[in-house]
């Protein structure tokens, strides 16, 4: 499977399918979901991932709350945009704002995952009305870390768009056990359909090239400078186990913007909200709480 992924095939069976729906904005065909009912809350998978990485969390979270959860630009089921400098943070961010103008919903809380923090943050800054609430799961708001950093994306567009090495991937993505290492290398440890879902994404070359197109395209950089302007609550739920974005790093955000807050999961990985949904639904839910105040 080296196409765009197919709704009547490959999401025949997806997680919360009774949710979907497809619409367009922004200039992208967009797969999102949409359930419960209560106070507009956004969720925001992170690079790499759909709709599934919210297939427990969503329906806890949609008993007091109107959940909403897309694909990204060029993930799952949601077409790339029209151009590549679509993939760009401030692109990304204004389509996704694009989305929620089309589904007619301003959500009081936005919930982001690893890069799903990113975009939920630059909507925050670059909009007129930012969230009453920013919560970010192991949020990935700073450049890499170490010398090489600022010569990741670069890195990035080298590597991955040479379709050798893409061919590559995808190769290895079809060997047994791959993805469950992949998986814990990111410090969590997924059960049998988590694995079977990633599975699924990474074998489509689509998908592994809108992955490496938004490392390719992203400047955190700028993010990072904009942090003091952010306004508002942002919880920072920090993982401590998190292999793919340094837990330290929260100490970091929390100094640049002006109310961020730390919350830290013992025993969990990088895909906490995977590993412990009830756990995490109840984190959240403390901090959207606290955003309504």
């Amino acid at each position: 499977m080296n196409g765009v992924l197919d709704w009547a095939s490959e999401g025949r069976d997806w997680p919360n399918r009774a949710a979907s729906r497809f619409l367009d904005a922004g200039g992208v065909r967009w797969h999102v979901q949409v359930m419960g009912d209560g106070p507009e809350l956004l969720l925001l998978h992170g690079t790499g991932a759909a709709t599934h990485s919210w297939r427990d969390l969503a329906p806890l979270l949609a008993r007091t709350h109107t959940v909403i959860a897309p694909d990204l630009p060029g993930h799952g089921f949601t077409s790339r945009p029209e151009q590549d400098s679509g993939f760009a943070l401030p692109r990304v961010a204004a389509a996704v704002a694009s989305l929620l103008k089309a589904l007619a919903v301003a959500p009081h809380v936005v919930v982001g995952h690893s890069a799903g923090a990113a975009i939920g943050v630059r909507m925050a800054l670059d909009g007129g009305h930012p969230p009453a609430g920013l919560i970010g799961l192991n949020a990935a708001l700073l450049p890499f870390p170490g010398p090489l950093g600022r010569w990741a994306p670069h890195l990035a567009k080298t590597l991955f768009f040479n379709p050798v090495t893409l061919s590559l991937f995808l190769r290895r993505a079809s060997r047994p056990g791959a993805i469950k290492d992949l998986m814990r290398s990111t410090g969590s440890s997924l059960d049998t359909r988590g694995v079977d879902l990633y599975a699924r994404l990474f074998r489509s070359r689509s998908h592994l090239e809108a992955t490496v197109a938004l490392m390719a395209h992203w400047d955190l950089v700028a993010l990072k400078r904009d942090l003091p302007r952010l306004r508002g609550p942002l919880s920072l739920i920090v993982a401590e186990r998190d292999r793919a974005i340094p837990p330290d790093s929260a100490h970091v955000v929390r100094r640049l913007a002006p109310q961020a807050r730390i919350v830290r999961v013992p025993a969990l990985g990088h895909l906490a909200h995977e590993e412990s949904p009830e756990l995490l639904a109840g984190l959240i839910q403390e901090a959207a709480d606290r955003a309504a105040r």
